[in-house]
């Protein structure tokens, strides 16, 4: 899968500087270590002023000292008679004499790589020590995306290991683990039983819709063909659902146009209103081949059955292929444009119930979608009737 350029700096970058908590703890840690370091040695020069500088409550110290002092300045001899220094010695302030009264003798350019030596010093400390503090919620979070993409994908579970770590790190792990534990087994058990349920429901519905269609005709008894019809095609519905979810995708290079192409012939075929908008050309994808013939297939029946016709175009990019499958219909409320990727959400009932919709095929095709790292979205257009945005990361 390819990247957009500069996609992987901004994510390392976002990774170690953005508001996370390794970057909280760097900082804090070396502005304290800075700031502990100036206090330690301000105060320390104010309470023991050595010989010869400005004792406590005088005048003020020079600013930003040697940290420490590098020695004290050499005793200075009297001054020789009428005001200047003794012979053969420069003036405290001359050329000769680089060093500054309270600075301990030290040239002002090594006094400025000293505090730059121990800035650097520090800060490295202090990424090092944030690092290894936030390492275990990084972990952590790793482990807890993980989860959603196993129990997704039908996969075991991710474990952090309880054997390493603080006390707390240990027992958050163990907490995790327990967690992680509970939960597959509850998908499992709840998947097993709505399975059960549907496969059970099946049988009866079949033998009644049998002697339905055998009994004489009554007036009613079209319509309770059509609800047992409607039944039977609700449970299948979550039947495949199930299936899909628990499924593990193996991917492989997958022409979406050449599969919507075939989708829309096989419907041609059958006198449906469907078209290819225009002549694609080769998108080449890494997918499911049937999820993603499920998911297109979902999109198309859609449109036929709620827009009146469906008309596809797929059109490839730099880093995504776009399938777009317009219809004429009347459009979904802007209100509920997301609504209707809600399991069994349906915006006219009775609408579609006459149509025999079961509201679950977006909620499918956008699960798919997503599973595949794409995004599925919705969209009233201007000329009318609704289209059916999927977007899909280009092998």
């Amino acid at each position: 899968m390819n990247e957009a350029p500069g996609a992987g700096l901004k994510a390392w970058w976002s990774r170690w500087f953005g508001d996370t908590l390794f970057r909280r703890i760097f900082l804090l840690m070396w502005s304290a270590l800075v700031a502990s370091h100036l206090l330690a040695f301000t105060v320390t020069r104010q309470v023991h002023a050595p010989p010869g500088e400005a004792p406590p409550g005088g005048a003020p110290l020079p600013v930003l000292p040697s940290l420490p002092p590098m020695g004290a300045p050499p005793a200075r001899p009297s001054e020789a008679p009428g005001g200047g220094p003794p012979p053969g010695l420069p003036p405290a302030d001359g050329p000769g004499n680089p060093g500054a009264p309270g600075d301990g003798g030290m040239p002002a350019q090594a006094l400025w790589l000293d505090y730059a030596v121990r800035f650097v010093a520090i800060g490295v400390a202090a990424w090092f020590g944030a690092r290894w503090l936030s390492t275990p919620m990084r972990q952590l979070a790793d482990a807890a995306e993980g989860l959603g993409h196993a129990i997704g994908d039908g996969r075991p579970a991710p474990l952090l290991d309880v054997q390493r770590g603080t006390l707390e790190v240990r027992q958050t792990a163990q907490v995790f683990n327990t967690m992680t534990q509970r939960l597959r087994a509850q998908f499992d058990a709840q998947s097993l039983l709505m399975a059960a349920i549907s496969h059970d429901l099946r049988t009866p519905l079949a033998r009644l819709r049998m002697r339905l269609e055998t009994m004489d005709e009554q007036p009613q008894t079209p319509r309770c063909v059509a609800d047992v019809r409607e039944m039977d095609a609700l449970i299948g519905s979550v039947l495949g659902m199930m299936r899909d979810s628990r499924a593990p995708l193996e991917r492989e290079r997958v022409d979406v146009s050449a599969l919507a192409q075939s989708l829309v012939d096989d419907l041609v075929e059958q006198d449906q209103p469907a078209s290819m908008a225009t002549e694609a050309p080769t998108a080449i994808v890494l997918a499911q081949p049937a999820a993603l013939q499920r998911l297109l297939g979902n999109l198309i029946g859609n449109a036929l059955r709620y827009g009146g016709s469906a008309s596809v175009s797929v059109a490839v990019q730099a880093h995504e292929v776009r399938v777009l499958v317009d219809d004429h219909g009347p459009g979904i409320p802007v209100a509920q444009l997301e609504a209707v990727f809600q399991p069994f959400y349906r915006v006219e009932s009775s609408r579609s119930q006459a149509t025999g919709g079961t509201g679950l095929g977006l909620y499918i095709a956008r699960d798919l979608a997503q599973r595949h790292g794409g995004r599925l979205t919705l969209a009233n257009r201007a000329e009318g009737g609704l289209r059916a945005e999927l977007v899909l990361p280009r092998a």
